[in-house]
């Protein structure tokens, strides 16, 4: 039977960090003379229904405080938890935008939520350098929180309530590994943070130096390391200088590289790190992809050959990441160009980073494990394993991936349909579901880079929104609850 206690207490905990969060804007709201009564209102409901959960979760019927072993989380509570504190997330998150005025509708300002924690980076703003600073730095805050996840955050504290967290830390890690730097689940969710952090520090203070305001260099430092996209400029990076556009580029990189390997090379662990095969996939795509578009570009447009080489750069590292940023049209560039960055969309970077998308381990394992089924073929007798950074890769693991890869690509068939019957062109129903699946951010046809999402009908940004918290937990999180299997008593 499912313990509702455990849920209500983890979710208030949660509402306390976001509420607490929304009031760091305040002083920002104050220093550019606008209202700070939003977020400080915003902030006051969010904390409220914090402490109303919280009470809840410290009660039984007869009075009584609640016990430890009452609220101890197992697999169905774990996936209940993430789930709903991703709804909680989304509806007080939202608060600020309609306090305000910013974003009147419920739909548009629901959207705008859910891609920011999401770190999908589609925005419903038509013009985003006319809105509230204060607002804008909690549409970036709101990526910075989904980055690496709210949850993590909350495992690291989590035995101060008295609560396990390995099975939140499950649910919520992603990708198909969440390898573990620590034997307790708490301190590998602190070393992930810190990391996150000071990558985070690192780049705003480097933006900072390359001529951005401190304004500006703390939005687009959240929104880089959260692989987001958000930004305080309606043109996105390519408003900025080229020394800017190559800081972004840089931690761009490192957000979708597996956190697990950044500490390892903190901890100058280098044979470790350079014995992953998805980082040498990730790199070599990058190297590669780059030296094409960059020939393909300078070939198609007048500009300098080190312009074709930033944009280029800047774009792949962009979509592969899921983060979103724009430097360039690349839509405008060849069509064999802009075929490419739609299957950029799919690919996502590496499992245990920031990142959206499948994550290039698991299309590792497709195209190994598929290679070597032509052996199999050959010599039917023959025990043939799947090795992935020289480890066997264990049958279930590979089983999950496969169904994993066909959800995915079934879900991405269907939303396509149905945003195709709710009124959109062909082009854009897939354009706007593979960068919401994915949570990319820009997409193609109505949806590209140059255009935003404002214009589609509340049915679809709500519709799309589900679509991108499903994206963004790895669809077996959500989906599963959905099962009868998940909801029996035994």
């Amino acid at each position: 039977m499912i313990n509702y206690r455990p849920i209500a207490r983890v979710v208030s905990v949660l509402l306390v960090i976001i509420g607490v969060l929304m009031w760091t804007g305040v002083p920002f709201s104050a220093y550019y003379d606008e209202p700070t009564q939003p977020l400080l209102y915003a902030g006051v409901t969010t904390l409220v229904a914090a402490g109303l959960l919280w009470l809840i979760s410290h009660r039984k019927k007869d009075g009584r405080t609640a016990s430890v072993a009452m609220l101890s989380i197992h697999k169905r509570e774990g996936y209940l938890i993430v789930a709903l504190s991703w709804v909680a997330m989304t509806v007080f998150g939202m608060l600020p935008y309609l306090y305000s005025g910013m974003l009147p509708s419920v739909p548009d300002a629901l959207f705008e939520t859910v891609s920011g924690l999401t770190t999908t980076g589609a925005s419903t703003l038509t013009d985003i350098e006319i809105q509230p600073r204060g607002l804008l730095y909690w549409r970036s805050l709101t990526q910075w929180i989904g980055g690496m996840g709210i949850i993590v955050l909350t495992v690291a504290i989590l035995p101060l309530l008295g609560i396990g967290g390995i099975e939140l830390f499950a649910a919520e890690a992603p990708g198909p590994t969440s390898d573990k730097l620590h034997p307790r689940i708490s301190e590998t969710a602190k070393r992930l943070w810190f990391i996150y952090v000071g990558l985070t520090v690192l780049e705003g203070f480097l933006l900072y130096f390359a001529g951005l305001s401190p304004y500006e260099a703390i939005n687009h430092a959240l929104t880089t390391m959260a692989t987001g996209g958000f930004s305080t400029r309606n043109a996105s990076a390519a408003a900025f200088s080229p020394t800017i556009q190559y800081i972004i580029i840089l931690f761009m990189f490192l957000a979708g590289v597996n956190y697990t390997l950044l500490y390892l090379g903190i901890k100058r662990r280098w044979s470790e790190v350079w014995r992953s095969s998805e980082l040498k996939a990730y790199v070599g795509l990058i190297v590669v992809l780059t030296a094409i578009f960059t020939a393909r570009v300078s070939y198609h447009t007048e500009d300098t050959l080190e312009q074709c080489f930033r944009d280029s750069m800047f774009q792949i590292v962009s979509l592969i990441t899921t983060t979103g940023f724009v430097s360039a049209d690349y839509t405008s560039w060849a069509n064999s160009l802009t075929m490419v960055c739609f299957v950029l969309l799919f690919l996502g970077a590496c499992a245990g980073s920031t990142s959206g998308g499948i994550k290039l381990i698991r299309h590792l394992v497709f195209f190994k494990n598929s290679y070597l089924e032509f052996k199999r073929l050959i010599h039917p007798q023959a025990i043939v394993p799947l090795r992935l950074n020289g480890q066997i890769v264990p049958g279930r693991i590979i089983t999950h991936i496969f169904n994993f890869l066909l959800l995915y690509l079934m879900i991405f068939v269907l939303g396509s349909v149905v945003l195709s019957i709710l009124g959109l062109d062909f082009i854009t129903a897939v354009g706007a579901m593979a960068t919401s699946l994915g949570n990319v951010g820009p997409g193609i046809g109505g949806v590209g880079p140059t255009d935003n999402f404002a214009w589609l009908s509340p049915e679809i940004k709500l519709f799309l929104s589900f679509v991108m918290i499903v994206g963004r937990l790895e669809i077996f999180t959500v989906l599963i609850l959905f099962t009868p299997y998940f909801w029996r008593l035994n």
